[in-house]
């Protein structure tokens, strides 16, 4: 278990920097679904957070050298996350309290797209890593 606390850490940072940066900058960046803004913000946002999450993902990689260390980097992270987000999303007014109805929806979605691409970017990495060696 100590060898996932590590993981869960940079889980947590990675959780953190997300809705930090929502709470500063959310009501600019979100906008109510079913406009043409919100597909733009959406998929510049999904892009933005991939090329984080990538970021991250091989930073993390530089630490942690296991050979399951990306895919054990996406679940924890992944699971983390959920879990945080599952209590800032229960008490939205308090914690996005800039952000009206329509653009807790908008985050959601980004939320859950951007748990995919959570999942989806450490797996890549373990499989291209993998052919490399």
């Amino acid at each position: 278990m100590k060898k996932y606390l590590y993981t869960a850490i940079w889980g947590v940072f990675i959780w953190f920097f997300a809705t930090l940066f929502f709470i500063l900058l959310g009501e600019y960046v979100l906008y109510s679904p079913g406009t043409n803004a919100f597909i733009l913000s959406t998929v510049l946002l999904l892009v933005g957070t991939g090329l984080f999450l990538l970021g991250a993902s091989c930073l993390y990689l530089k630490f942690d050298q296991s050979h399951y260390a990306s895919l054990k980097f996406g679940l924890v992270g992944t699971f983390i996350g959920l879990t945080l987000d599952t209590f800032s999303l229960a008490n939205y007014q308090l914690i996005f309290p800039n952000l009206d109805d329509s653009q807790v929806i908008a985050f959601t979605a980004w939320m859950s797209s951007a748990y995919a691409l959570y999942l989806l970017i450490p797996v890549l990495i373990y499989i291209f890593r993998d052919k490399s060696v």
